[in-house]
């Protein structure tokens, strides 16, 4: 296990920056285009976007594959480039195949139309794959190369230059995209949108090698500590590996929860700050700038200083139990009506969400074995993909959901009610999440692991 300098993790960082930046450009930018200019069915567009989602199960098989088959003698690069450039090719394809969707569903001819969704809805899924592809090598990259003591600052550092990158990719959009406000004519987006995807898709590529270059050794050259993977492990036995300990379960149901107890109000955050507090659409877009600085914030006071000082487990409770605390404000605010008092909310919440997400992603890191890294990093990111896609879909239908039973119940008209019910099971979820943190047991974990390890390599040598 190597040691991660400052400039290293900030190489690496630079990585999840551009991740960061590609997916706003990618799903903020197509969802506006195919919402607004090409006025496609919503349904369309949410499902269209959560297949991205719903193919995250491959990242356990990806993970187990960069485990096990390395090439030139690397683990993790090799996987990361290869998609790397597989979904920026993808960024760059998808829009020209929106704009031919847009043209066969003004055509209207059914056969075409449903191919031109499935087409829609492939590609999605590619890009979600290649996505996988990269960021499952990549995380255990970050475990090959930290030991426990540096991944509280290296998550730290490196998921606040993934927010960073979040805000640049829609200051680019605000910025690139200026002279296209009010148009609405195919013909002349089209071009326009598929030559700034191209030059964003090359600058993403250029910079993954800069921020990924020389940070795995070959493996004929690394040191008896290193090379102690066991590229034998199979598929199978990763899955014995991952199945062997009720503590994997814990987990995985924690991290599920956790993530839902984050993003379950992210689909109506801005419907929240427009009907209840009437603020205009130029103020709830600042609504998420609010939750992003407190995120950055609260990243880098658990990796700097909170982690270290209070340990990981103790920094996740604290983390989750500001998150539920902030919720319960984020829905007493909505009684007052105060813009003000909602921003102070979610730079609050935001705060909560940097240091929960910071601890638990230490945690991610540090519940594996060096020798199956990729996969049960494919595990933990299968969780958090899961529950991101079901945040997107539930949030919305909750809010339908408390809308109906607001007139069913004759509730009154105001908006509350139903956003009050979103925010709820939200409370509920994260609070869920903080009772099975108490029931997580690193010691246990690490001893069912290691010794299922041991058994399933034991028979295999037969």
């Amino acid at each position: 296990m190597g040691s991660l300098g400052l400039a290293a993790t900030l190489r690496l960082g630079l990585f999840q920056g551009c991740l960061g930046c590609l997916a706003v450009i990618f799903s903020g930018l197509l969802n506006r285009v195919m919402l607004t200019e090409l006025a496609f069915p919503g349904l369309l567009v949410g499902g269209a976007l959560a297949c991205e989602q719903f193919v995250a199960p491959a990242r356990v098989l990806f993970g187990q594959i960069s485990d096990a088959h390395p090439w030139g003698g690397r683990h993790r690069l090799p996987y990361i480039w290869l998609g790397s450039l597989l979904f920026c090719g993808f960024a760059v394809a998808s829009i020209p195949l929106i704009f031919h969707v847009a043209r066969l569903l003004e055509a209207g001819s059914s056969v075409a139309v449903a191919s031109g969704i499935a087409a829609l809805c492939g590609l999605f899924a590619l890009y979600g794959l290649s996505i996988s592809l990269a960021t499952t090598p990549y995380l255990a990259l970050v475990i090959d190369r930290t030991s426990e003591a540096e991944r509280p600052r290296a998550v730290g550092i490196i998921w606040c230059m993934l927010t960073v990158g979040i805000v640049i990719g829609a200051i680019v959009i605000a910025i690139s995209l200026k002279g296209l406000d009010g148009i609405t004519d195919p013909a002349v987006l089209e071009p326009v949108l598929l030559a700034f995807m191209a030059k964003v898709a090359a600058v993403v590529l250029a910079l993954t090698l800069v921020a990924t270059l020389g940070m795995e050794r070959s493996q004929q050259r690394q040191s008896a500590t290193t090379a102690g993977r066991d590229d034998a492990i199979t598929l199978r036995q990763a899955w014995q590996l991952i199945t062997c300990s009720r503590q994997v379960l814990v987990f995985f149901s924690f991290l599920i929860c956790f993530t839902l107890g984050l993003f379950l109000q992210d689909p109506i955050l801005e419907s929240y700050g427009a009907q209840v507090f009437g603020m205009p659409i130029a103020a709830t877009a600042s609504l998420n700038a609010f939750w992003g600085i407190g995120t950055l914030l609260g990243l880098l006071v658990a990796g700097l200083w909170l982690v270290p000082r209070l340990g990981k487990l103790a920094a996740a409770r604290l983390g989750c139990q500001l998150i539920v605390a902030t919720l319960v404000l984020l829905l007493l605010c909505g009684f007052t009506a105060k813009v003000v008092l909602l921003n102070w909310v979610l730079l609050l919440f935001g705060l909560a969400a940097g240091i929960g997400t910071n601890s638990a992603l230490v945690l991610m890191l540090d519940l594996t074995l060096p020798q199956a890294a990729g996969t049960f990093v494919g595990v933990w990111g299968l969780a958090q993909a899961l529950s991101r896609a079901l945040g997107k879909v539930f949030g919305g239908g909750l809010l339908d959901l408390g809308r109906a039973l607001q007139e069913q119940w004759a509730l009154g008209s105001g908006p509350l009610p139903a956003f009050a019910l979103v925010l709820l099971v939200e409370i509920a979820v994260a609070a869920l999440a903080l009772v099975l943190l108490a029931r997580l047991n690193l010691h246990q974990f690490r001893e069912d692991t290691s010794q299922s390890l041991s058994k399933v390599l034991a028979l295999e040598l037969g």
